[in-house]
């Protein structure tokens, strides 16, 4: 925008992201007024359809759109914009306007609060439905003209009573009936004149400000029963023909993408003796889904669609907000003399802020093509050629889709393969990276009906894709997916969304397209591969790879592999496969062996398998884990050991030091077994004293066998003082030969 152009324009906006914020700059108006100055010229309404049609709408796959409207005014004006409810706050929230040599006076729009309080600020109530009595009773000193059966009688409403008045029944000799009548006093240049409520055909509010009063509550009982659309009311004031332009932001339909993958009718060759697949060339088509669901068509209006998601929020700002305050009594101190105060050490700052920089054409909301001014790599135009020598398709053209070539020969024969790799929608796009986010533009205006949908072809490109069956045993037990693997050979993001494949002239499946930027690719699977037989043999053992000794204990190194041997049987009888075979990684673990995958993932391992046609192939994929064990001396025998050390999984140093502890383990087990049997020994020759001793009681003391006896008891207690003696002497063997196994152990390490 040139400098005379911002020294024009009297409205200015200030835009940061997708949350904009009205800033009305006036050098000679104040900001924002309701109403248009009393006295001043009329104000002219113009709907906004007429002068102010939606010129542009970017949508973004956030779920919010950005509407801009550009038009013509001439003098001052009042431009209305219609919307739901719903879209109010985003409105509120995201509104700029400019007037190119105007200014806007107002932007004004109907009250959210509750009913009857708005009702209530008005000077007629009418929000509780009064009837005619009650409504002239609540106009109480205000002029009106009553036009009666009779005449028009014209005062000021005194009051309102009901009174008995007799009415006749039509007999004769009846009397009268009386009923309750209410009548209204009027207060008349010749006096108070009651007149009978019944009798008034119809009144006129003769003062005009409050007659304008009862207009403004009766239109707010009619808005309130249309609050599902709020009308905005932006009033601008200048002279002569300019430029108005207007942008907002509300929540729209998420723009959706589809595809389009059509494979050629040959197949290429698998992988082979160590040999890549070779790839093949199809045609992916894109289109993407635009949703009008709003109230107003979509008349000829450029449209962008991006894929970045920008931060978007709703906030109520329709709403009013009310706080509590508390009453605080006025208060009423004497004497209480002014104070001047002092000036300011700091000079106060009297000149005015610049004005930010309006709103350049190409920037969001502006007038430009913000993709012209900076998409990168996507003007010019484009010699490349596929591996088919035809020209590459991802180059984006301007044509629509009357220009491709026909898909019917118009011979009623079905369509062949090479006119379906050869045909493609011509895309009505242009594509490249706008900021940090990809934009595709229409370069063609757009018309899409109000509450309708619209499919507009978005990219047509060449792209390898490589037939392939893939496996993983997580999906499906018994047969692979017949798939592709795509990679985008093109200069565009792929978005996400669904993908029909085509093979040759042929249906052949759906596929899910997530994110692939350029140069990336990705495994699409359509079908289950019925051809192709799947069985599965899992692998899972356990070996010691290593014995040392380190500080008296015996540290295994072990080695734990685990995987799967994977047999495929190819039925077809004409056709080879290439087999991608997704493994799973498991943690801990490493991959074994010469076997490297093609890919991995963050989960997967990825290899290529070959299977010619009628043949079967096998992989064992196996991954090891590596653990460390410590165990005591005594977990493994001498048998064991010897047979560890014949497969070299144990040193002969190791195996000495082994010997040695399970010698001195031997010496102590024998002294252990001579204070055992000792022990023993004691215990019986007690249990005969006891017994002797028992026998001894009823007997003489000088016979005999008394005599006899406590010989014995003598013999035996001797015996038991030579065996405690000599346990006295092993026990301390014992404990000297342990401390010097345990002086051992401890500084034992030998590898």
């Amino acid at each position: 925008m040139t400098q005379s152009l911002v020294l024009r324009a009297r409205t200015l906006v200030c835009y940061s992201g997708l949350a904009f914020s009205l800033l009305a700059i006036s050098p000679s108006a104040p900001l924002a007024i309701a109403q248009p100055a009393a006295g001043g010229p009329p104000v002219a309404t113009i709907k906004s359809a007429d002068t102010l049609p939606i010129t542009r709408i970017t949508l973004y796959r956030s779920g919010v759109g950005h509407f801009q409207r550009q038009g013509t005014v001439n003098g001052d004006a009042q431009l209305s914009l219609k919307f739901e409810s719903e879209q109010i706050n985003d409105v509120l929230k995201s509104l700029q306007v400019l007037d190119f040599g105007g200014r806007v006076q107002s932007v004004s729009y109907p009250s959210k609060d509750p009913l009857s309080r708005r009702l209530s600020s008005f000077s007629v109530q009418i929000g509780d439905n009064p009837s005619l009595p009650v409504l002239l009773e609540r106009l109480r000193g205000s002029s009106v003209i009553l036009q009666t059966t009779d005449a028009a009688v014209t005062g000021s409403v005194l009051s309102v009573e009901t009174r008995e008045m007799p009415v006749s029944t039509g007999g004769s000799g009846d009397r009268p009936a009386v009923i309750k009548t209410p009548v209204v006093n009027v207060l008349t240049s010749s006096g108070i004149r009651a007149v009978p409520v019944p009798s008034i055909l119809n009144f006129r509010i003769a003062d005009e400000a409050l007659a304008a009063e009862l207009n403004k509550a009766l239109a707010a009982l009619a808005e309130s029963r249309a609050e599902r659309t709020k009308v905005v009311d932006v009033t601008v004031a200048g002279a002569g023909s300019r430029k108005v332009s207007m942008a907002y932001v509300h929540a729209t339909p998420v723009w959706k993408t589809s595809y389009r993958l059509v494979l050629p009718d040959t197949d290429a060759k698998p992988a082979s003796e160590g040999k890549p697949a070779t790839g093949q060339q199809g045609v992916l088509q894109g289109w993407a889904i635009v949703e009008n669901t709003t109230d107003q068509d979509w008349a000829n209006v450029k449209l962008s669609l991006v894929s970045g998601r920008p931060v978007s929020f709703r906030m109520d700002l329709y709403e009013p907000l009310y706080v509590f305050r508390p009453e605080v009594a006025v208060p009423t101190v004497p004497g209480v003399m002014p104070r001047a105060y002092d000036a300011g050490m700091m000079p106060a700052v009297s000149a005015a802020p610049p004005a930010p920089a309006s709103m350049a054409p190409g920037s969001p909301g502006g007038g430009g093509s913000p993709f012209r001014q900076n998409a990168r790599g996507t003007e010019g135009g484009d010699n490349r050629k596929d591996k088919a020598g035809r020209p590459a398709r991802d180059s984006m053209t301007a044509a629509g889709l009357s220009e491709a070539a026909p898909m019917d020969p118009g011979d009623g024969s079905p369509t062949s393969p090479e006119d379906m790799i050869d045909y493609a929608a011509r895309p009505q796009t242009k594509a490249g990276e706008v900021g940090e986010v990809f934009q595709f533009e229409l370069e063609n205006a757009v018309t899409i009906e109000r509450q309708r949908s619209a499919m507009i072809p978005l990219l047509t490109a060449n792209v390898d894709a490589r037939r392939v069956s893939i496996y993983n045993l997580a999906d499906r037990a018994d047969h692979p997916m017949r798939g592709v693997e795509v990679t985008n050979s093109s200069s565009m993001q792929l978005l996400p969304g669904p993908l029909s494949v085509m093979d040759g002239s042929a249906y052949a499946g759906d596929a899910t397209v997530n994110q692939i930027a350029p140069g990336d690719k990705r495994l699409l699977a359509y079908a289950v591969d019925l051809d192709v037989a799947v069985t599965t043999e899992s692998i899972a053992r356990g070996n010691v790879n290593k014995i040392r000794i380190v500080k008296g204990v015996i540290e295994q190194t072990v080695s734990n592999e685990r995987g799967i041997k994977y047999t495929f049987a190819n039925k077809d009888l004409k056709r080879a496969r290439t087999i991608v075979l997704e493994h799973p990684k498991f943690e801990g673990y490493t991959l074994k062996g010469a076997l490297k995958p093609n890919e991995q993932t963050q989960s997967l391992y990825r290899f290529d398998v070959a299977t010619d046609a009628g043949k079967q192939a096998s992989i064992e994929v196996l991954q090891e884990r590596v653990d460390k064990q410590m165990v005591g001396i005594n977990s493994y025998n001498m048998e064991t050991l010897l047979k560890l050390s014949q497969d070299g999984r144990i040193s002969a140093d190791v195996l000495a030091a082994l010997r040695a502890v399970f010698a001195q383990q031997a010496a102590l087990s024998e002294i252990e077994r001579t204070i055992n049997e000792r022990e023993s020994q004691i215990n019986t020759l007690k249990a005969d004293q006891s017994r002797i001793t028992s026998v001894m009681q009823p007997l003489d003391r000088n016979s005999d066998t008394y005599r006899n006896f406590l010989a014995k008891l003598n013999k035996q207690e001797a015996e038991i003082d030579k065996l405690n003696t000599a346990q006295e002497t092993s026990r301390t063997q014992l404990n000297t030969a342990r401390r010097t196994l345990e002086t051992s152990l401890e500084q034992m390490s030998v590898d």
